[in-house]
């Protein structure tokens, strides 16, 4: 979560290491005598990984294969206990005392070894559920919905139906037994569940902070709650170990961004941010911020050149020595959202950019100051954080994919952000601003030649609508003529993709015939339209 530990060490032996057994990630040479190949994706992706790549003509490259069966093997045969594996990095998670890694070490196909946590804790053991702090009464989901235009978006029947979700985050608890689940439970809705921190099989435990960011999305209490994407299908898994902070975590992240990549995920949403660790080795520079460096960081890239959309918080560190984002917020092409009040004012602990390499940060932001959330106990509370804004961002996306199927994902995302508050002039503090589903339908439906303006309808009755292809800057002025010249009125009126296409009443005038002068900040048109 925010405010998290982590940094790279290669390492042989360390002297960090003694005689306990502790956590390594295995990382081999090649895939050479693989069973696996390109050719034959379908024995490592599902049907829906293999689609949603060709709708994007993303290829299936050597990177997708499996770790080769035989080195995981011959880890094995050293004494050490393996665990997942990671295609896309071709590495293994393993836990071992120094004897049995120096043995690993030696191994012809090892090219290195990393310390990424001590102790070990994937043996299939509950580990004890941290208490949830105490929210305040709810104050219901309209506001934090409607800033962003899920009601509108859900009122057109878009509720996610036929998107897969997948959820990385601290734990689950209640989303099996509460009623604010039921919904989604009783539909079978939740399709998979991995826990990558103790490897126990159940998800439905931990820190309630899954919970919370779930039910922004899923969550459904008549009259009382409502989530964003409630028809979506849900893949959980629990990588974010709450009780400590190590590298670890940024593996378990692409651990199971690669299992939802071969579930066919659409769309990764994750509430967590890593920078600082429990091992201060571990650390992350602000200037490692340049979407290339931190583990977690590459593996959301890695998703996203997969043709998922990604989509986390920014981090809550605002107010802070280190007031920057937080990986995996700085990958490129995805939506790191930061937080606003109801009002849409930036939220002061909201992190903000620049990356270290220039570029704007966040990309978008909702509402994540007293935002409503259901908790483990199935009440409903107020939270605040990026942690509640990023699953706004997730349920706009879930309903535009609906809206859109024949869109490419990193087209939506683009989308998203032109079409947001800020598209003409993003900052380092709001990004590209609120987002809204009304502006990317305006966005994506106005079919005008470049740079024109359309007038309609004509003849009109009441309302006339004036679209244009490019949003301009500042205000535009509209002035109104009759058949022989005469001005009769004008409006300045300031222009968005939310209000794309602008509606102006005409009901003041009579039948006949008019003229409309179009003024921007770099035409002026005139058309001639008929009342009717």
């Amino acid at each position: 979560m925010a405010g998290c530990r982590i940094a790279l060490l290669f390492c042989w032996v360390t002297t960090f290491a003694h005689a306990q057994t502790n956590r390594y990630i295995v990382t081999f040479k090649d895939k050479n005598t693989t069973p696996f190949t390109v050719q034959q994706p379908e024995a490592f992706l599902s049907a829906r990984a293999i689609a949603r790549r060709a709708h994007s003509t993303i290829a299936i490259t050597p990177d997708d294969l499996p770790v080769t069966p035989s080195y995981v093997a011959q880890v094995r045969l050293t004494g050490a206990k393996t665990f997942f594996t990671s295609r896309w990095m071709n590495a293994l998670l393993i836990e071992a005392n120094p004897v049995v890694l120096a043995t690993v070490t030696a191994l012809p196909f090892v090219q290195k070894i990393e310390l990424v946590a001590p102790g070990h804790k994937l043996l299939g053991g509950r580990v004890k559920q941290l208490s949830q702090g105490q929210l305040t009464a709810g104050l219901g989901t309209d506001r934090q919905l409607q800033m962003i235009g899920l009601d509108k978006m859900n009122a057109d029947g878009f509720r996610g139906e036929g998107v897969t979700i997948s959820i990385l985050d601290a734990g689950f608890p209640g989303v099996n037994t509460i009623t604010a689940f039921q919904n989604v439970m009783s539909a079978g809705q939740v399709k998979m569940t991995t826990d990558f921190i103790s490897n126990s099989g159940n998800v439905y435990q931990y820190n309630g902070h899954g919970t919370e960011v779930m039910s922004i999305i899923a969550a459904q209490l008549p009259g009382v709650f409502s989530g964003g994407a409630v028809g979506a299908n849900y893949l959980l898994f629990v990588t974010e170990d709450a009780a400590s902070e190590y590298r670890v975590e940024e593996y378990n992240w692409l651990f199971a961004a690669e299992k939802a990549d071969s579930a066919g995920t659409d769309i990764i949403q994750s509430s967590l941010g890593y920078n600082l660790f429990d091992d201060p080795s571990m650390d992350y520079k602000i200037s490692d911020l340049n979407g290339n460096t931190a583990v977690v960081t590459k593996a959301a890239a890695m998703a996203r050149d997969r043709g998922i959309i990604v989509v986390v918080s920014a981090g809550n560190s605002g107010e802070e020595g280190w007031h920057y984002i937080t990986p995996p917020a700085d990958a490129q092409g995805i939506l790191a959202t930061g937080a606003v009040n109801s009002f849409g004012a930036k939220a002061g602990f909201s992190s903000f950019g620049p990356t270290a390499d220039g570029r704007i940060k966040p990309d978008v932001v909702a509402m994540g100051q007293n935002t409503t959330v259901i908790q483990p106990n199935n009440v409903p509370g107020v939270e605040s954080g990026t942690s509640v804004a990023a699953p706004l961002v997730t349920s706009l996306v879930a309903g535009l994919l609906q809206a859109y199927p024949t869109m490419k994902p990193a087209d939506l995302v683009q989308a998203i952000k032109n079409s947001a508050s800020q598209g003409k002039s993003p900052d380092n503090q709001l990004g590209y601003g609120l987002p809204n589903y009304i502006a990317v339908r305006n966005y994506l439906e106005t079919h005008l030649p470049a740079g024109d303006i359309a007038v309609f309808p004509n003849p009109v009755e009441n309302t006339l609508h004036i679209s244009f292809k490019t949003i301009p800057e500042g205000v535009v002025g509209l002035d109104f003529y009759d058949s022989v010249g005469k001005r009769l009125t004008n409006y300045s009126m300031p222009i968005s993709w939310l209000t794309n296409p602008l509606e102006v009443s005409l009901s003041q005038l009579n039948a006949g015939l008019y003229i409309v002068r179009i003024t921007t900040s770099t035409s002026v048109r005139t058309f001639r339209f008929m009342k009717l």
